[in-house]
């Protein structure tokens, strides 16, 4: 392994996006850690070159740090943190369901909260880095059938803006991942037709351009359906509610 060799950390990696920018990162040189809940697909990834696996569950906080430990202990540094763990199922998401919007917001926010917090201290005594944060098109504005997921990835594009003024003083990049559809197990979930759907690997070659080649803040695509959905974000109310309520199909 070259000494200059770039390491990266990405969680939710057993699947979809973040399993397909773990191969992208490690066919791009790069060492890469993954973590996720299910062992036996990070020991199966784990048999390519440049890729290590190291299983968590990011809604625990004792394990997010005791593999922190042992990553910065095998790897010795670490370049970029990818926090992309996320679930969702739309069928419980028809109405109002406690349980699961609870299991929603500790898995797809408080578990990146979790894991932020313990690189935290790391990156800002480091004075580089980054540190990027993968949310959804479906956190921009509320819509219809989505009482759990939209939520919290709205709380989680909000969390990112506002670390970015913090880590800023320290040098260490913040960055803001909103991927449109993208055909992975959860979307595969999804009854309705997903406009302009993309695979994992166009996600990933988006992702690694967007947090190698650039300094921006935000990494958003297919631009086809993104640029639409900023236009909407910053309609007023009266018009994007009327928009999106005859645009559901009932």
């Amino acid at each position: 392994m070259s000494e200059n060799q770039k390491k990266i950390w990405i969680t939710g990696a057993s699947s979809g996006i973040g399993k397909a920018l773990a191969e992208k990162f490690s066919l791009e040189g790069w060492k890469v850690a993954i973590s996720a809940r299910r062992k036996e697909i990070l020991d199966d990834m784990a048999e390519k070159e440049n890729i290590f696996s190291y299983p968590l569950d990011v809604t625990n906080q004792n394990q997010i740090k005791d593999v922190f430990s042992k990553i910065i202990n095998d790897f010795g540094d670490l370049d970029l943190c990818v926090f992309s763990s996320g679930t969702y199922d739309p069928k419980l998401e028809q109405e109002i369901n406690i349980k699961q919007n609870k299991f929603v917001m500790e898995t797809n926010f408080f578990g990146v909260l979790y894991c932020i917090k313990t690189v935290e201290k790391y990156f800002k005594e480091k004075k580089e880095g980054h540190i990027s944060i993968v949310s959804s098109i479906a956190g921009y504005r509320g819509l219809p059938n989505s009482s759990g997921y939209g939520p919290s990835k709205a709380a989680l594009t909000n969390l990112t803006e506002s670390l970015y003024f913090d880590f800023k003083k320290h040098n260490v990049r913040i960055s803001l991942v909103s991927p449109g559809f993208i055909k992975t197990p959860l979307t595969d979930k999804n009854e309705f037709q997903m406009p302009f759907i993309k695979s994992p690997e166009f996600a990933a070659e988006k992702m690694f351009n967007g947090l190698t080649k650039t300094n921006a803040f935000e990494i958003h695509f297919p631009k086809a359906l993104t640029v639409i959905l900023k236009i909407l974000r910053i309609l007023p109310y009266k018009v994007y509610l009327y928009l999106i309520d005859k645009g559901v199909k009932r």
